[in-house]
This record gives C-alpha cells, structure tokens and sequence, in this order.
C-alpha cells in the first residue's frame, strides 16, 4: 500500500511538471495543487497562530496599566480614601473625591496606551529585535501617552486631576511593561535554547548565501529553527550535506523536517520540483532571493497587486514637512487673497485703462513632474506678445532655455512698474491654493523654455514651482541658465521648512527694492 501511494504521487508530480497539465511559464505557476486555499479554516489558522497571541499581548497591557494606574491614585489620596476605587463605580458618587473623573481618564490613558504601544510594533514583536530596542519603544510609547494625557489635562483647565497621579502612573507603567516583557524574552529564549517549539530545516543549496543563512539559523536561537543540513548536488565535502535535492522525501522522513529553505532560486525547475515535494510532504517552502551577490539580504519584501517586490534602496520622503509645508500654502494664499483683493481689483482696473486687452495673461507653464497647468498673472505685455516672441528672440540677454530682455519692447508702462515690485505675480496666489504652485519653489518656466531643457535640467521639476525661490532672493539678475539650475537643485537637495522660512523673509526686501523687470 506504500509503494502504490508512492507511486500515485510520483505519477502525479511527473504529470504537473512534465504532462498536460505542466503549468506555463509565467499564467500558470503555481499550479492549482501549489496555491493557497483561501478557505476559512485557513484565516482561523493564521488567526490562531498570531492573532490570539497579539491579543494576550494587548490584554496583558491592560491590565498592567490599570493596575498601576489605582494603584497611583489610592497611594495618592492614601489614607483619606480608603474604601476601594471600584466601590465608587458601583455607587456613582464618593464621599468628595474625584473618582468618576480618574475612571474616565484611566480608561482615556489605557486606550493611549495600547495605541502608541500598536505604532511602535509591540504587539508584533519580530525575533530579531533586542531587549533594548524593545526597551526603548516600551518608554517611547508610555511618554508620549503620558504628556498626550497631561495637555490634556492642562488644556482643558481640568484641576481635580492630580498631575502626580498622571506622573506616577507613567512611571508604574514603563517599569511594568518593560519588566514582563523581559521575563517573556527570558522564558521564550529558555525555551528556545532547550529546542521546544523549534522547526527542523533543511536548505537546498550549499553555496555562500545556503552557509550564511545556516549560519543566522543556528546563531539566534530566536528564530525558532533547527538547522538539520543541507540539500545539494554539489558541496560534496561539507560536513553538514545531507544529500541531492532528490533525496528531499527520504530526509524529510529520517529528520522530520518542517520548512524547507531555497537559496538558489534562479534554478526555476529545480523550485517548482522542491515546491511539488515539499506539498505532497506537507513541508514549508521559503526561497532566498540571490539577488545581485547578497545585495537583497536585507531588503524588506512588499507587494505590488499580487506581485512580491524588493526595495533595494527607498529616498526617504519627508511627509510631515511636506504636509506642513502644503498647509502655510493653503492658509498664506487664502489669507492673501482675501487681504490684498482691493489692490488685486484695482490693478486689474489700471491695467484695462492702461491698454486694451485682458487684465490676466494665461500662460501654460510646467510644474512638478512635467505636468502642464495654466499660470495666472497680470498682464505686462501689449496682447501678441507671444506671437512676436520668436522675431525678438536674437535679443535674450539670459543664457540657455530662458529668454529675458531688459528693455522689452513688448512691456507696457503699466506691466514696468508691475515687473519692477513683482505685483504681476499676485494671480498666482490662486495657484497656490489649487495646488500648481508653491510659496517657495522653482520658477515655473513656459513650454518653449521647457522644450530646450537638457537631461540634467530635469530635475528641477520634481517639487512644485514656487512664486518665489532661492534663485529670486540671491542671483536674481544673473544672466546664466546654469546658475539659475545649480540654486534650483541647491534648494531641492537641501529643503527643510526653515529653508522655506529663511527665503520668504528674504523676499520682501527684495521686492520692495524694486529689482524686478
């Protein structure tokens, strides 16, 4: 009976590798044998292999927290309360002592708690995190739920609260959680070290990187495995050679593997081959990526859909400066447009009564990532200033794609003084607030100068143009394109919200001398 169900399975995996039903190389791996059952006896497995302990974790927070959190209060008001805190809770009222109050913020507290202990990762505890990281984030989590608490407090002119109360509680709290999460290394390692609970694996291939990650295995018992040996064809010398990967039955039988390791995942039959075994075993199957001579070891592993990616370098993306910086936008050209209105309508009236035409020139400009938008501003120019452009271009006194002309013959008298104060670039406050545009940023140049861009140019339109930059507020009438792109990478290499600061209290005196044209 052996042999024939040997047979059958044999039969089987010849019939998905090499018959019929061979799955295509890229729709149809893994074939329907290999892939996961969604099924609902599958989600209450991975529920109750890591769910429930995450929720003994939280319980066993809370607990501790509200302990400590009576305990700091009947210290506190020890002896004149003396009768119990929960007794109040039965009773509603206590003999003048703010009871109702602390159980309200006792359970505000807790919920802080458990919710800065969850951002620091302490309810999904990877083995390979250190005592003193954990540590560290157990403190991190307690002091911001505490001084949270304590503005609270403060904020809301609440004065029954007792700060010590708050206090003693924080500290009670840091002490606790770190110590019982040290006894819990300490048991976990214990048991680590006498191989309770560990998983025998085996890994397929003996090369540099199978050596390392047998080397990881065996040196953090944390990890909870058992190095067994290796599989591989080759390598016939190494001590720890159990035999070929065709020997996968016999030694996952004679040494009851669990997982199965594959460091040499460019091999694509040699996997499908081991992932066949390994199902018809009921063997765990991870691979290693080899990727690029160990450049991957340490890369996280995310997805894209359904597609496994690596990230083997991410730009860190400032997201709070950016936020905040998106927000000075938002309220400075709300709070602009609506103070400086009078001066906008009454510029739009002198210059209708200065030349005929629209008081707004509409310009297509590029912004950030080469996106086109429409860019506002007071018409400086005669109408046909843009069809006259290329009849007058011989005269740009600026160097590369950026063309200026001191003396323009196409400015109005109106559009001179205007240029000079830069009062032209008021409309683009209403770019600001769509979001085209930034206060401080890069000039947006027009499409005529964007076609004339070289490569390196480029870069200068990954943040959003700006009214104003470091450019205006330092080498405003330099003549050089290039000088105008080395301030423009300067100011992207080296943003920070007090560079924005710094070039907006620049500005005004600048414009205020009357340095524009």
């Amino acid at each position: 009976m052996a042999n024939t169900s040997v047979g059958v399975r044999q039969s089987h995996e010849r019939r998905v590798l090499n018959g019929r039903d061979a799955p295509s190389p890229v729709t149809d791996w893994p074939p329907p044998a290999l892939r996961p059952k969604a099924s609902k006896n599958g989600r209450l497995q991975t529920f109750r292999g890591g769910r429930w302990v995450q929720v003994a974790y939280v319980l066993i927070d809370l607990c501790f927290v509200c302990v400590n959190s009576i305990a700091a209060f009947s210290l506190r008001f020890w002896p004149a309360y003396n009768v119990g805190f929960f007794e109040f809770l039965r009773s509603g009222r206590s003999a003048g002592l703010p009871e109702y109050h602390y159980s309200a913020f006792l359970l505000l507290y807790a919920a802080l708690v458990l919710l800065f202990c969850e951002w620091q990762g302490l309810y999904r505890t990877p083995r390979d995190r250190t005592a003193l990281i954990e540590s560290f984030a157990v403190l991190k989590a307690v002091l911001l739920a505490t001084v949270l608490l304590s503005a609270f407090v403060y904020l809301s002119g609440i004065t029954i609260v007792s700060r010590l109360v708050v206090v003693c509680s924080g500290i009670l709290n840091v002490v606790t959680l770190i110590a019982w999460r040290l006894w819990k290394r300490r048991f976990v390692l214990r048991r680590a070290a006498e191989g309770i609970g560990a998983r025998n694996a085996v890994i397929i291939g003996a090369g540099r990187i199978g050596q390392a990650l047998a080397q990881q295995i065996e040196g953090n018992k944390l990890l909870g495995y058992h190095f067994t040996g290796f599989l591989d064809a080759n390598h016939s010398t190494h001590p720890k050679l159990l035999g070929k990967v065709d020997d996968l039955a016999r030694v996952a039988r004679t040494q009851f593997v669990d997982e199965v390791f594959i460091t040499i995942p460019s091999e694509r039959e040699l996997v499908k081959k081991v992932a066949v075994q390994a199902r018809l075993h009921h063997l765990n199957v991870k691979v290693v990526p080899e990727l690029y001579d160990g450049l991957g070891w340490t890369a996280p592993i995310g997805y894209v859909g359904e597609f496994p990616v690596m990230e083997l370098h991410g730009e860190p993306i400032p997201a709070f400066g950016l936020f905040v910086k998106r927000l000075i936008d938002l309220l400075a050209s709300i709070t602009l447009l609506v103070l400086l209105a009078p001066l906008v309508a009454l510029i739009a009236a002198i210059i209708k009564i200065d030349s005929s035409g629209p008081a707004l020139y509409l310009s297509m400009r590029v912004g950030r990532k080469g996106r086109e938008f429409v860019c506002y501003k007071f018409r400086t120019m005669v109408v046909n200033a843009d069809a006259v452009k290329d009849q007058i271009r011989h005269l740009n006194e600026r160097e590369g794609p950026f063309f200026k002309i001191t003396n323009d013959p196409r400015i109005t008298r109106v559009g001179g003084f205007l240029r000079r104060f830069s009062l032209d670039e008021l409309p683009q406050l209403w770019n600001v607030l769509k979001g085209d545009m930034s206060l401080v940023g890069p000039r947006p140049h027009p499409l005529d100068d964007y076609a004339q861009y070289d490569l390196e140019h480029m870069r200068r339109l990954d943040v959003r143009p700006g009214i104003t930059g470091l450019w205006q507020v330092t080498a405003r009438k330099h003549p050089s394109f290039d000088t105008n792109m080395q301030l423009d990478l300067e100011y992207i290499e080296n943003w920070n919200l007090w560079l924005d600061l710094k070039i907006l209290s620049s500005t005004l005196p600048v414009v205020l001398s009357g340095s524009g044209s």
